[in-house]
């Protein structure tokens, strides 16, 4: 009986494919839940394995060479094959793990306050949940569903529509104290906290509020809501902050609104997750937890 293929791995193959699929290493590492290191580590295995290298490697792409593009050809239906069994399987058992990804302060100020609600709901679902990303307008790779903010909803995504975006401007009771405003124009010292992600959104609300900030006012930027927050409870200037997700901050007192009028953005928060991941029972029992809880929040 011959051992020549012994030590063939399907890790490793699977690692070779999603590589291959995303031209990255770290693309395929953040998928597979794994280091940049052990997918490079991987793939060496398999060269190896095989006595002939796979990928041409320099500073700025991954390309797969003639040998690779072969074996991806050959390995990729089969592996495709070997998921879709996998997952028929699976789908009758115990999800493992449900992987969330929320924005922080989305998280800080209504998922996690209420996260016990579903946990009770729903005690056979294990769940993970990553709260490290602010980025917006997509859909992370190492997620089951996330809630993110888009300008539209995304066409290649299965998403829900939660509630648009809108800015009031908060401070500090003290801050508040200090405010002088003169026909329309604020003619006191009004120091602006900036979100880095939205440079222009204090003008946008000057424009649709009708109030004129002051020329040449000092500018602090933050790169998180959290940050921008902390930092207008504690008097270092005026901040645009998320209607209904800052209330717990208002009902406090800690922040106090400044103005009465809200800059209504082009963006929503929406629930979503890939196309065929969204009719498996754990991601379609927490996206509809999610629109009872937090659908249409006006």
């Amino acid at each position: 009986m011959t051992t020549s293929h012994r030590n063939f791995s399907l890790r490793e193959l699977r690692a070779f494919c999603i590589a291959a699929e995303l031209g990255s290493f770290r693309a395929a590492a953040e998928r597979l839940f794994l280091t940049a290191s052990a997918v490079s580590h991987q793939i060496k295995n398999l060269e190896e394995t095989l006595g002939c290298q796979l990928f041409e490697r320099n500073s700025r792409s991954l390309d797969l060479t003639d040998a690779g593009h072969e074996l991806f050809g050959d390995i990729q239906p089969l592996i495709e094959d070997f998921d879709t069994v996998i997952g028929r399987h699976a789908r009758t058992t115990k999800p493992s793990r449900l992987r969330i990804s929320v924005q922080p302060f989305f998280a800080s100020e209504l998922f996690v306050p209420r996260l016990a609600d579903f946990r009770d709901a729903h005690p056979d679902i294990d769940i993970a949940v990553d709260t490290s990303d602010e980025s917006t307008e997509r859909h992370p790779s190492n997620a089951d569903v996330s809630i993110r903010i888009f300008k539209s909803s995304p066409a290649d995504l299965a998403a829900h529509e939660l509630f648009p975006l809108r800015l009031i401007p908060a401070g500090s009771s003290k801050f508040y104290d200090k405010i002088q405003l003169r026909a329309g124009k604020i003619v006191s010292e009004f120091p602006l906290i900036l979100h880095e992600s939205r440079p222009k959104s204090w003008r946008q609300w000057e424009r649709s509020s009708g109030i004129t900030l002051p020329r040449g006012a000092s500018v602090t930027r933050m790169d998180s809501m959290i940050a921008v927050v902390r930092a207008a409870e504690r008097s270092v200037g005026a901040a645009l902050v998320p209607v209904g997700l800052s209330d717990a901050w208002f009902h406090a007192d800690t922040l106090v609104p400044l103005f009465e009028h809200e800059l209504q953005t082009q963006e929503t928060y929406f629930i979503v997750c890939r196309p065929e991941d969204a009719d498996l029972p754990h991601v379609a029992a927490f996206t509809q937890w999610v629109l009872q809880e937090f659908g249409s929040r006006q």
